[in-house]
């Protein structure tokens, strides 16, 4: 029997979609941003200040993205800017993907219950509240549905040595994914949190004693193997794509079987 012609499982082709949290070439929303891409994506993208611009134009140079705008969330309308000019260009969205995250140095490297009010409500605004911030933007421009994604970590689930304020930050951020797609569902936008294993990222850098903790995953995971943007990024573009359209609210992990273990 000879099968009929068909399209790739994965076919992005037309669909438009905002990628926030490009830091450089090897950054999880990179990852993202290649994989949508290569499934026929068209892109734009933000970078957080100009002091992060010129590490961020040669990722989106080397993917084609067609557009870069500024996007600090602690910046009054800089996030709504961002949307505005999705708009502007292409007059709606097919997915976002959220990948940014910050708790104060002095916070994430103390005890939770030490953490002060200030840097937990900056770890709590940029981290997770920002991503409720970017589905209502969304919403208007999705009249057609979509997909939000966000970037999360299993240490929202069990206690991490050294994740620290980070935990409960991300397990908040895994709250507001499931409101979302419940709220959100009935327009045909989904929502997932991406849950990879640890991964040499500059914002995993902050985190005190990370390398022990990515040798400690190595030698743990069933795979024995650590997971890598490429990994991350291959997930996302599956659970954007149309072929996925049943799927929503869910923390999917992609971890080599990290979850799995005590």
């Amino acid at each position: 029997m000879t099968l009929p012609d068909c399209k790739p499982l994965v076919d992005l082709s037309g669909k438009r979609g905002l990628v926030v949290g490009i830091a450089n070439d090897h950054s999880i929303a990179s990852g993202c941003a290649e994989a949508f891409a290569r499934c026929g994506a068209r892109l734009g993208a933000s970078y957080l200040n100009e002091k992060a611009r010129p590490f961020v134009e040669p990722v989106a140079e080397r993917l084609g993205i067609e557009w870069l705008a500024p996007c600090d969330v602690r910046e009054e309308g800089q996030l709504e800017a961002l949307f505005a000019e999705a708009r502007e260009r292409w007059g709606g969205l097919d997915f976002v993907l959220h990948s940014i995250a910050f708790a104060p140095r002095d916070d994430l490297h103390g005890r939770v219950v030490d953490c002060s009010a200030d840097g937990f409500g900056a770890a709590m605004d940029i981290s997770c509240h920002s991503f409720l911030r970017m589905a209502r933007l969304a919403e208007p421009l999705m009249a057609d549905g979509g997909c939000l994604l966000c970037v999360t970590f299993y240490g929202s689930e069990r206690v991490v040595e050294h994740y620290n304020l980070m935990g409960p930050v991300k397990a908040a951020l895994e709250s507001a994914t499931r409101y979302v797609a419940a709220e959100l569902g009935p327009k045909g936008i989904r929502a997932h949190a991406i849950s990879p294993g640890p991964i040499a990222t500059r914002a995993a850098s902050g985190i005190d004693r990370f390398d022990e903790l990515m040798e400690r995953a190595r030698e743990q995971v069933p795979e024995r193997e650590l997971v890598d943007v490429e990994d991350v990024g291959a997930l996302a573009a599956f659970l954007v794509c149309p072929a996925a359209r049943r799927i929503t609210g869910t923390i999917i992990p992609v971890d080599a079987g990290q979850h799995l273990m005590a």
